[in-house]
């Protein structure tokens, strides 16, 4: 059985089947992912779990169109990643999804507006419009006061919203998260996970997100947890579930659905 997000009846953003992904590593085949299935419906918010080397980046990697598979299929927002080549995939990437990073990775020189407006460039929109739709999207993050400050002069929760506001700057129907909340503190870790979350809610974004933070499962609509690259279901999900829950002190305070 497959896992997914909602019933059938909607159609699925995120579409994937029966994937694989090898890996050579000398005369080495390495499993980075075995078969996994999964079906995910717009306007969910959904985190991938597991262990280090459990495929979860892979994953994350394959539904963005960063990286392809080795057998199966993969759907995102009705196209079929597999058939596009690498300039077709970039001119995807850019039109449907806004990618989150760990580490930020703003441009130093450039302030926050600028930052924002960058994956504007790709666009046929004048300086003025790409300026003002920056303006926009760091205010939805609560920026509005931070426009002209370069990263060096902005916290670390500060310089993920600039982030945030550049993954939506172009109204993507994706949001892919890599390890948000990863090099931050406590207190702008949740100040992430509720922005993402009120992103979903206000504005109707799919959130795609892998991370280790168990404080996520408060925030997520379902977690998928992966292990030595195969989904895990029903008990085995449960299992999982429950230890993340032990390691963040025991807490079964959640919202996220998982598959059981």
């Amino acid at each position: 059985m497959s896992a997914v997000a909602e019933n059938d009846r909607v159609a699925p953003i995120i579409a994937i089947s029966g994937v694989s992904r090898f890996y050579r590593r000398g005369v080495d085949e390495v499993h980075a992912l075995d078969n996994v299935s999964l079906h995910i419906n717009p306007g969910h918010f959904i985190a991938f779990m597991g262990p280090s080397g459990s495929g979860k980046s892979t994953l994350l990697n394959l539904v963005s169109g960063i990286d392809r598979p080795s057998s199966g299929e993969v759907y995102v927002v009705g196209q079929k990643l597999n058939d596009l080549s690498e300039d077709e995939l970039a001119d995807w990437r850019a039109r449907h999804v806004g990618l989150i990073f760990q580490f930020f990775n703003l441009m130093p020189v450039l302030n926050a507006r600028d930052n924002v407006a960058l994956p504007l460039l790709l666009t046929r929109l004048d300086k003025s419009e790409r300026l003002r739709r920056a303006e926009t999207a760091l205010r939805i993050v609560g920026l509005e006061d931070r426009l002209t400050h370069h990263p060096r002069t902005l916290s670390g929760g500060e310089q993920q919203r600039v982030a945030i506001a550049r993954a939506i700057v172009t109204d993507p129907d994706l949001i892919v998260a890599d390890e948000p909340t990863g090099d931050l503190d406590a207190r702008n870790a949740e100040a992430i996970l509720s922005l993402l979350r009120q992103l979903k809610n206000d504005f109707g974004k799919t959130i795609v997100m892998v991370t280790h933070d168990p404080r996520a499962l408060r925030f997520v609509d379902q977690a998928f947890h992966l292990d030595k690259g195969l989904l895990l279901e029903g008990e085995d999900a449960e299992r999982a579930h429950e230890a993340i829950l032990l390691a963040a002190g025991g807490s079964t305070t959640t919202g996220a659905r998982i598959e059981r």
